[in-house]
């Protein structure tokens, strides 16, 4: 059985393959990247990566969306640079990819030789009014942007339109997120990324999309809904795949795994398995009832029985007391969150440090 009842999924939410022991690596051509901020950092604002269905608050049927995404590269000669794409949180309710702390980490990781990307992706400002809406005339009014299971399963546990549109918000970010992905390895000559080396990463409700990114089945979030209910599906590089090689959670959860799940009828954790990638997390003790500690100590425990290398950093306050959520400002032995994830990269990955 699940951990949580469904109607506490979106109640919550509303508020706001190798050893445990051998790092993964390649044996040539691994990237070399640098222990300084060395390169000077370049950035590409508003990329559109793809498009999406949404709606306005007057619109009766769905409309196409750009999709966009910002790259910051090194300014160097390589040809071989990892790539680390970075997922924003909001609660699936809103957010930025240009939200300052994103920014700062996305020049410490690109002047020391990173590819580093910041998604936006749809949330409930993209999925209009729905107030006085029978069940039926939701369906209609958002096919072909969520799946009719994942719809009708929401309806089950919503208790306010405001639940409806966030648990549908949540498959839309899933399907973005993955087709930003796409589209950067689509693109991976282009900004000399070595495909073999996909860090993603994100903070809350970005956390809860990169684990479900980096665990779901590469068809999962793509194929439920048809090209012809979703037109704009062509504009994401359907043809491209990807494999994740780390993950970086900050302040997360699995339920987006937890749902899929219960929408499609899967037994619980049927979706990990021991190629998974491995795991950065950094999550603070202090009470948070949106993604609560313990979130992190069962993915730990999921990871731990399946003998994936998993790494939780407790952070707390630069004045020692425990961390809470958003906490970005957190620390372990003095070190920053970017610190902290660029360590367990360059070792867990094999980098060539220089």
């Amino acid at each position: 059985m699940h951990k949580i009842t469904y109607l506490i999924i979106f109640s919550v939410l509303i508020f706001t393959a190798c050893s445990e022991d051998e790092p993964i690596g390649l044996d040539n051509e691994i990237p070399v990247i640098q222990a300084e901020s060395t390169f000077p950092v370049s950035i590409e604002e508003d990329l559109i990566f793809a498009e999406g269905l949404g709606h306005n608050n007057s619109s009766t049927t769905p409309f196409a969306i750009p999709l966009k995404l910002d790259i910051y590269t090194p300014d160097n000669t390589s040809e071989n640079r990892p790539l680390f794409l970075f997922i924003h949180g909001g609660g699936f309710t809103g957010g930025i990819k240009h939200k300052p702390e994103i920014v700062e980490m996305a020049n410490y990781y690109a002047s020391r030789g990173w590819v580093f990307v910041s998604i936006d992706y749809r949330t409930t400002e993209e999925l209009g009014v729905i107030q006085g809406m029978t069940p039926e005339e939701l369906l209609t009014y958002y096919r072909g942007m969520a799946p009719q299971e994942w719809i009708e399963f929401t309806l089950q546990g919503a208790q306010s339109p405001d639940q409806v549109q966030q648990a549908i918000a949540m498959y839309l970010a899933q399907r973005d997120a993955k087709a930003a992905l796409r589209w950067m390895v689509a693109n991976s000559n282009t900004y000399h990324i070595n495909p073999e080396y996909i860090t993603v990463g994100g903070a809350s409700a970005g956390a809860i999309t990169t684990i479900a990114l980096g665990i779901s089945n590469q068809e999962d979030f793509r194929d439920e809904i048809s090209i012809t209910d979703d037109p704009t599906l062509s504009t994401t590089n359907l043809n491209e795949t990807y494999k994740v090689r780390s993950m970086v959670y900050f302040w997360g959860s699995n339920i987006k795994l937890d749902v899929f799940e219960a929408v499609y009828d899967l037994e619980q954790y049927a979706q990990y398995d021991p190629t998974d990638p491995e795991l950065f997390m950094a999550h603070g003790t202090a009470n948070d009832p949106v993604t609560p500690y313990a979130e992190a100590l069962e993915l730990q425990d999921i990871y731990d029985d399946l003998g994936i290398h998993n790494h939780l950093a407790t952070l707390t306050l630069p004045n020692g007391e425990p961390a809470g959520h958003g906490a970005w400002n957190g620390v372990v032995d003095n070190k920053s969150l970017s610190e902290l994830t660029f360590d367990f990269l360059v070792e867990r990955q094999n980098l060539n440090l220089e």
